[in-house]
């Protein structure tokens, strides 16, 4: 056997240009250098922290979306019968001056015991009404003696301090309502004013 591998290392030298050392496809590949290495080490490190970057804002655009549809859903739930309580709110509005009016007829200079009835019927319907109303968390709002609110509240009038604080409301022409906090009709109001003398 070393006979032969002498015989192979001679036979390669007697062919001279053919296949000697001096053939670049017979020379040994080299190992990549250490600073190439390195560089495409540095190269990969960066190609990682920007796809950890990507990553970490995808997952944050996500959250948020998630977030922004879950209280989308949770809007629409709370206020998907916005529409249907200011209709009601009329109907309400109606009623408490039905109410009112049954009450000055049925005073106890009247003795008519139906109309004593028909007050008592309306006064427990509304009461009942806004019962219900609470319950789905619709609330009349009850801003006298509080400040004006632009957001709560629209003026129709102005009238005389006589006591209050000017900015203050001294009355309500109409009835204001919040659903769960979100304002869906004005209150109209009048705002007590210092008299002009």
């Amino acid at each position: 056997e070393p006979s032969c591998v002498f015989s192979t290392a001679a036979q390669q030298r007697s062919t001279g240009d053919e296949c000697g050392p001096e053939d670049p496809r017979e020379e040994p590949r080299h190992p990549l250098s250490d600073c190439a290495l390195e560089h495409k080490a540095i190269k990969l490190e960066e190609q990682v922290r920007d796809l950890t970057e990507r990553y970490r804002k995808a997952l944050a655009d996500s959250e948020n979306v998630r977030r922004r549809t879950q209280k989308f859903v949770e809007d629409a739930k709370l206020f998907g019968i916005q529409s249907f309580c200011r209709d009601l709110v009329e109907v309400a509005d109606i009623l408490e001056k039905t109410t009112e009016s049954a009450a000055e007829e049925a005073e106890p200079s009247n003795p008519n015991p139906t109309l004593k009835k028909i007050y008592e019927g309306l006064s427990l319907i509304e009461a009942k009404l806004q019962s219900v109303f609470a319950k789905h968390g619709l609330r009349k709002m009850d801003p006298v003696g509080g400040k004006y609110d632009p957001y709560d509240h629209e003026i129709v009038c102005h009238v005389p301090a006589e006591g209050l604080q000017p900015g203050t409301i001294a009355l309500v022409t109409q009835d204001g309502y919040k659903l769960h906090g979100r304002t869906i009709r004005h209150a109209l109001v009048g705002v007590a004013v210092e008299s002009q003398e």
